[in-house]
């Protein structure tokens, strides 16, 4: 199974993690499928966690390790963020950090 699905809407690669869970026993690998994205060129990427019931610190840790890794040229938004991973996101303040958006079209339009 494909760990991620990669569309594309206006020039922005949306990045749809095909699993429930991202915690550490998949983080890594996430995290490198997601990268290649990055490296392939990518400047704006949305992340859709429509999928995604369940996220640990390692889950998230990859993420901000994409954001990272688009640095200042890049532009990063989650879209589709519910339940315990919002929960996260909030509990860690990373609301505060990441673009979060209702669904791919409302961060593709903030990211435009």
């Amino acid at each position: 199974m494909e760990l991620i699905e990669v569309s594309r809407e206006r020039d922005i690669a949306i990045i749809k993690p095909q699993l429930k869970r991202i915690d550490a026993s998949v983080a890594l690998s996430f995290k490198e499928a997601v990268l290649k994205v990055v490296e392939s060129g990518e400047k704006a990427i949305v992340l859709d966690l429509e999928l995604v019931q369940f996220m640990d610190s390692s889950g998230l840790g990859a993420i901000v390790s994409v954001l990272k890794a688009l640095g200042t040229r890049g532009l990063l938004a989650v879209c589709n963020v519910k339940g315990a991973v919002l929960s996260l996101f909030k509990l860690t303040r990373m609301d505060k950090v990441f673009l979060i958006a209702e669904t791919p079209s409302d961060a593709v339009d903030k990211l435009s």
